[in-house]
Formats: C-alpha cells, structure tokens, sequence
C-alpha cells in the first residue's frame, strides 16, 4: 500500500487509511470508514488507524477489523439510588457541554427492575479508547461500580431499563464528517483532509 506524502502529518492522528485495493486514501473519519464499508462496492477495502505521525511524514498504523465499525460500546456506571443517578447523569452531560466527547453518543438515565439505576453512554466501539480518556481527562467520577464494552452494551439492551431521561452528545470531528455522495464522489483522493 502506497500513502501520500503529507503536509503537517500529526492532523491525521486518530484519522484513519482506508486501502481501496487499488489505492488508499488517508484521512477518513471512522462513521465515513463505518459508511463506507457499509456500501456494496466498498465493503471489502481494509482499514488502518493512524496513532502516531511523525514530522517526517511517517505512520504509525494499526489494523483494524471490518466488524469493530458495526458494533456499539458503551460505559455504565450504576447507582443504587435515583438521586445519585441523576447526579452522575448531569455531571456527565455537563462534562460533554465543557468538553466534547471524542465521537457522537448517547447518555440514557435508567431504571432497572430491581430498583438499580444506572448512566448509560452509548457510541461506536471504534471509539472506545478516545472516551475512556476523555472521561479520565475530564475528571468524571461515580460512587458506584462502573462497567463498560461491548458486551455491556448488548445486556443492556437485553435488559431493557425503563430510561427517565436522555441526552444526545455530540462529538469533537462531527462537522467533519462526509455522508452519500460527498463521501463516495472523494475516494478516489489520495488525502481526505
């Protein structure tokens, strides 16, 4: 796979390569790498994220499966009452309104069954890295126990909690994503950005 050579290489960490086949393109966000492996002609393309580039222009890519861009991940911090939940799920919201999140997600407050609450934050699992550090780096912290993944999220959904409120998180590189035909009429570039 041949890359371009880029101008100011470290606007690209986080970003990833999307391997065509027959040429790659650099600089897709992942909900356009998720829609683009979403379509019939592209479906089979291989993705790379790009952790690290260097001044030289050099990537430091790791290989990422098709699969990890269909499936959700989530954060659940549980409460064992609904006053703490209410708390924890403001806190939340008010952390994402100080300091956008790292992709789009949603955060439910719920009611189990048994009389449990939890927060949940819902959003892709290619993101599940970026919103563990930005929960760290913002400080955000819950009395109760706390569990997060893939799996998590499919309990929950199995589960089906009653959810008293919600709220709609918008992430740092939205305005930045291409949809439809904007998105198909750029693959042919070699740099996306």
């Amino acid at each position: 796979m041949k890359l371009p050579k880029l101008e100011k290489p470290d606007r690209y960490e986080g970003l990833y390569v999307f391997d065509f086949g027959d040429h790659a393109g650099v600089g897709f966000t992942a909900e356009e790498v998720a829609e683009l492996l979403e379509s019939e002609r592209y479906g089979q393309g291989k993705v790379y994220k790009i952790h690290r580039a260097y001044p030289d222009g050099r990537l430091e890519l790791k290989g990422v499966p098709a699969e990890r861009f269909q499936l959700e991940a989530g954060m659940f911090f549980y409460a064992a009452d609904e006053a703490t939940a209410k708390d924890d799920f403001k806190r939340l919201v008010a952390l994402a309104v100080r300091s956008l999140p790292p992709c789009r997600a949603k955060v439910h407050l719920a009611r189990y069954a048994q009389g449990r609450y939890a927060v949940a934050m819902i959003y892709p699992a290619e993101h599940d890295e970026g919103v563990s550090s930005w929960l760290l780096e913002g400080g955000y912290r819950t009395a109760g126990p706390a569990e997060g993944g893939v799996g998590a999220v499919e309990r929950y959904y199995r589960e089906n909690p009653e959810i008293l409120d919600r709220h709609q998180l918008f992430g740092t590189r939205d305005a930045m994503n291409r949809t439809g035909a904007e998105l198909l009429g750029a693959v042919a570039m070699a740099v996306q950005r």
